[in-house]
């Protein structure tokens, strides 16, 4: 049993995925950190500082405070700001992503437009050619 196990550990597929993920997290941390900390900063700029991450509605009529976070504390609220900041970053990451499967779809499609070089003559090719060369030279 550990044999087969050994076996299928080892195989392209499981380690392809393994790999996979552990790219696709770093990934996102990067994307994360892309949107976060440089794109929602100049939307933020662009539309005046607007940030919808304290945008809630109360509840309960117990909910007083000003800020998503005081807000939780005192009681249920709806927490629709941190919904659209989410839904805003997907839309961000989302478009980023599609840029860079269509650069890497583009980069295959040049390598593989560029045309083979032709084969190099073959002997007989080259006999025919100088036999060619001499008649016309007569």
């Amino acid at each position: 049993m550990l044999e087969e196990f050994k076996k299928f550990i080892m195989r392209g597929n499981v380690m392809d995925l393994a790999v996979g993920v552990i790219i696709g997290g770093a990934f996102a941390l990067i994307t994360k950190s892309l949107v976060g900390d440089v794109i929602m900063p100049v939307v933020g700029a662009i539309f005046g500082g607007l940030d919808f991450s304290n945008y809630f509605l109360a509840l309960s009529s117990e909910v007083t405070a000003t800020t998503l976070k005081a807000a939780k504390e005192q009681g249920a609220v709806l927490a629709y700001g941190s919904f659209i900041t989410v839904l805003i970053n997907f839309v961000i990451i989302a478009a980023i992503i599609f840029l860079m499967v269509k650069a890497m779809n583009n980069m295959q499609k040049k390598e593989e437009e560029k045309p083979a070089a032709p084969p190099e003559p073959s002997n007989e090719e080259k006999l025919l050619g100088e036999i060619r060369d001499a008649l016309v030279n007569k």
